[in-house]
């Protein structure tokens, strides 16, 4: 075993690109699923055309419905084949916020020096002249 400069052992890099690789295979053969599925108009679901052996869904698995339905989850998928620290493959859920929802509130709410640094070149507005006809009408009011 050897050891690099930032302390990863050469098992540890080759074990973590592995999972990275398996992660990549795994995220191909679900957007596959999803984009070859069969829309049942009548009954409100979609349905899987094919076996995905390493997703473990087979051919006429219902993926999508409307009602009474357990949604399939990339993130169980990904703890089943064993993957170290699944979140960090997967995009965190629309009613947790999202991606952009974790860059406003954790990347971007410390950069109030901005705001306050742009506050000090405002130029001041002229002072306000008297209205145009005595301020009557839509126009002239503000």
């Amino acid at each position: 075993m050897t050891t690099n400069n930032s302390g990863d052992t050469s098992d540890d890099k080759t074990k973590r690109e592995a999972q990275k690789k398996l992660v990549e295979e795994l995220k191909g053969e679900w957007k596959l699923m999803w984009s070859e599925r069969f829309d049942d108009k009548a009954k409100a679901e979609g349905v899987s055309i094919a076996n995905y052996s390493s997703l473990q869904v087979e051919r006429g698995t219902i993926i999508h419905a409307t009602k009474d339905f357990k949604a399939l989850n990339f993130r169980e998928i990904l703890e089943q084949h064993l993957v170290e620290n699944p979140d960090r493959y997967v995009e965190p859920s629309n009613s947790v916020g999202g991606w952009n929802k974790f860059i406003k509130t954790k990347i971007t709410s410390g950069n109030s020096d901005k705001r306050q640094r742009a506050s000090h070149y405002e130029v001041e507005k002229a002072a306000r002249k008297q209205p145009k006809k005595s301020g009557r009408g839509w126009l002239h009011t503000e």
